[in-house]
């Protein structure tokens, strides 16, 4: 069945060179089905997963008062941290309406205290000096100004407050994922059979809403390139940290599989096979992390400080 309010052909060309209006229209369209495309939840499995992924980046125990979220899409990484005792009480933000519509439903039926704004990372619509943490998973590379975005993430900081960003692509790991994604789509549309496809209308939506993911993407990284960004918006304490080779080598054909058959035909057996696999390689990276550089890893996370206020005289 087509997405209520999903694009036509020519809203999808019209934004081909309006990176913030692809964004609102992708995010927007696969707001209500975004939780089941990326296997988002909000039990065990994705709370520790969204925990692990902030401490391998800012090892430690702190809780931190009020976080806010940038591209916060369904709240996948804000509510798992506040349920993983990382912050007690949150702000997520997104430019897509829909999608922070879907993140504040998450937060009540969680019984989370969160509220929920529909904001631009490059102008945050909180007072200076506001908030004790700042975090974003997957949401750097959409940004069209990230220069402009790292200031207004230090402003809204509290002196000592922190941000952690994860989830996003390196420049190596990108063109692999990309090609081995176009691959297995490729193959799987041609040689499965039709039987096993999802209708031909959700093809072609699917086709649609990748055309637009190509717009919204708008930065690969360079693991130096990424701390400078932090660094010249003043921050201290920069750090970045990448994971997933094998991991995301894996990952990326099997979900654009999911993404071509619907999970019916899968099972659970299928997705027990892909987690428990994608967790013996996440593991096996974590090894390969200390031999290999860090550039050749899929996903970069970056971590950094606001300094503390000058002292008056």
């Amino acid at each position: 069945m087509t997405a209520v309010g999903s694009p036509t052909q020519a809203e999808v060309d019209a934004a081909r060179d309006d990176p913030k209006l692809a964004n609102v229209l992708y995010h927007d369209w696969e707001s209500d089905s975004y939780d089941e495309k990326w296997s988002i939840s909000f039990d065990e499995r994705c709370t520790t997963f969204a925990v692990d992924r902030f401490w391998a980046v800012n090892p430690g125990s702190e809780t931190y008062d009020h976080a806010l979220e940038l591209g916060c899409g369904t709240g996948f990484f804000l509510l798992n941290l506040l349920q993983g005792g990382i912050a007690r009480r949150g702000t997520v933000t997104d430019l897509s309406p829909g999608m922070v519509a879907v993140a504040t439903r998450n937060a009540a039926n969680l019984g989370l205290d969160v509220e929920g704004r529909v904001a631009d990372a490059e102008t945050i619509p909180v007072p200076d000096k506001s908030v004790d943490l700042v975090v974003g998973h997957a949401v750097l590379h959409h940004i069209p100004d990230l220069d402009a975005a790292f200031r207004e993430i230090l402003r809204v900081l509290q002196p000592g407050g922190r941000f952690v960003f994860a989830g996003e692509p390196t420049r190596l790991g990108d063109l692999y994922a990309r090609k081995l994604g176009q691959a297995t789509w490729w193959a799987t549309t041609r040689f499965a059979p039709a039987s096993w496809l999802r209708p031909p209308a959700e093809l072609d939506e699917s086709s649609r809403a990748a055309a637009l993911e190509s717009v919204v993407d708008q930065h690969v990284f360079d693991p130096d390139r990424l701390e400078r960004f932090a660094h010249a918006a003043g921050a201290v304490d920069v750090r970045v940290v990448t994971e997933e080779l094998t991991a995301a080598v894996f990952g990326w054909p099997v979900r654009t599989f999911e993404a071509a058959v619907p999970p019916e035909r899968l099972g659970t057996g299928w997705a027990m096979f892909a987690y428990r696999t994608w967790q013996r390689l996440s593991w096996l990276d974590e090894r390969l992390a200390r031999v290999l550089p860090r550039s050749l890893f899929y996903n970069a996370l970056v971590t950094g400080v606001r300094p503390p206020d000058p002292v008056r005289v």
